[in-house]
């Protein structure tokens, strides 16, 4: 039998998975960021900074004030210390150490210039003079940025306008030749994997790509909680072939559990029995690129949300703002906060707060006020300041 769950169920059952509804008491430590960082499987990387970069989110959102200088230590700092690793996985990503076996067969293909971008296949092929030459500079000279290795002297041009050492450098990376050391701002910093992924996880025996792909899966569905074929697959970006054969390898040996949730056209998945909370009460501001959310399409399909980001369109064709994060209380989606750290001044600018509904309850009310300043402090910022525009009644009290 197919084990069916209401839309309600499968809501409380995501949110579970995703690590809401349990903030710890007191001061957050090493131990309890890495073990909520291990619970999502992957954090993605953007290079927005309008408000924070967009990493260190999802774990506030979900434990509340943390030190962001700990998820530094654990993703860049002493290597006897580090617990992640900077590669492709839902795009950009910070990854446990313990997936970097169950990704070797990414970097080989890349190698073979599968999944990645056509422009770098081809400069895989065309330019093994600059790749060698990168290769060999990194190995001589330790972490590198490609900044310090151009050898343009005519001025870049728009976004992907790369130099030669920074295609080279992109094409070492995907290949799993060099891998992230630091960064110097927001600069990637290469060196050799055995100077920075530890011996253990390096010298893993190889895994063949159906295994590593199944692991994948799982670890998918133990964040995901109940999960399609295609919510399962984008999670780490796995090819649509290859997942529609793991999963039906799961199902078969009762690694994962077929369930129909009410609403959903497309069969689910869970990992084993289902144990469904009986509600879910958390309140948070989430990123743009939160995991609980960035699969538009599965956001809709549980909290009837559409969401898109707009930092790319023109400002006149903007609907909701520049930089927007949907407001979580309880198991829906509220609102939508257009949000900035404004440094210069030292204040958290809300310009806009769009509701789902025509009013929020009060209760809903002072959780969006509560969140809005706890956010501004866990940035260092000194007050909330709200636009003219921003007309909910009272919201700051």
């Amino acid at each position: 039998m197919t084990l069916s769950l209401s839309l309600a169920e499968a809501r409380r059952l995501a949110l579970a998975a995703q690590g809401f509804g349990r903030t710890p008491r007191g001061a957050i430590a090493h131990k309890q960021l890495q073990a909520q960082i291990e619970r999502l499987g992957v954090l993605q990387i953007d290079s927005v900074n309008a408000l924070v970069r967009s990493h260190y989110l999802p774990a506030f959102s979900r434990l509340g004030h943390y030190q962001a200088e700990h998820l530094d230590e654990l993703a860049w700092g002493r290597v006897r210390r580090r617990r992640l690793f900077e590669y492709w996985g839902h795009e950009a990503s910070l990854l446990p150490l313990e997936l970097y076996p169950l990704l070797r067969w990414r970097m080989r293909r890349a190698a073979d210039g599968q999944g990645i971008y056509s422009q770098l296949a081809k400069f895989g092929v065309e330019r093994r003079d600059a790749i060698d030459s990168v290769l060999q500079a990194v190995r001589e000279r330790g972490a590198l940025g490609a900044g310090s290795l151009s050898s343009r002297t005519e001025k870049a041009g728009p976004w992907w306008d790369w130099s030669a050492e920074k295609m080279a450098l992109e094409w070492l990376f995907a290949a799993g030749l060099v891998t992230v050391a630091g960064r110097r701002g927001f600069e990637r910093l290469y060196d050799l994997p055995e100077r920075v992924i530890p011996a253990d996880m390096l010298n893993h025996p190889d895994l063949d790509e159906d295994e590593a792909q199944r692991r994948l899966l799982l670890r998918s569905a133990d964040a995901l909680g109940v999960a399609t074929e295609r919510d399962l697959r984008d999670y780490y970006r796995l090819d649509v072939s290859d997942s529609k054969r793991r999963i039906a390898e799961l199902v078969e040996a009762g690694e994962l559990l077929p369930v129909a949730v009410q609403g959903w056209r497309q069969v689910a998945y869970c990992r084993g029995e289902p144990r469904i909370p009986r509600r879910v009460r958390h309140s948070a501001l989430l990123s743009p690129f939160d995991s609980l959310i960035w699969e538009r399409e599965r956001t809709e399909r549980l909290f009837g949300f559409r969401y898109r980001l707009e930092i790319y369109t023109p400002q006149a064709k903007r609907v909701y703002g520049y930089y927007v994060l949907p407001f979580l209380h309880h198991e829906r989606l509220l609102a939508r906060v257009d949000l900035r750290s404004e440094r210069a001044t030292g204040r958290l600018a809300v310009h806009a707060v769009h509701l789902e509904d025509a009013v929020l309850s009060e209760e809903a009310r002072l959780a969006l006020s509560d969140s809005l300043r706890a956010l501004a402090h866990w940035l260092g910022l000194d007050e909330v300041w709200l636009a003219p525009s921003v007309s909910l009644r009272g919201l700051l009290g």
